[in-house]
């Protein structure tokens, strides 16, 4: 079990090859609006999630993930 600062801390990690713009992350930081990124890079980095925690992001679940505070929690919740 990871507690969630930690998991916060790695999901940053992996936004930063993704975070062209230089934008600070937070958990309040919008995929879409403030990372403007398209839907092939969520795409990217939904692969990338999965991959480094061995969990599968269902396309319902994506779907609801908003910002990254809203990532932290599902990722938390799936690999508890």
């Amino acid at each position: 079990m990871t507690d969630r600062s930690e998991m916060f801390n790695r999901l940053k990690g992996l936004i930063e090859p993704f975070n062209k713009k230089g934008v600070e992350v937070t958990e309040a930081t919008t995929f879409a609006g403030d990372l403007e990124w398209d839907s092939l890079t969520v795409m990217d980095f939904v692969a990338e999630v999965e991959d480094s925690f061995d969990i599968v992001i269902s396309m319902n679940l994506q779907a609801e993930i908003e910002n990254v505070g809203h990532l932290v929690d599902a990722v938390k919740k799936l690999t508890d």
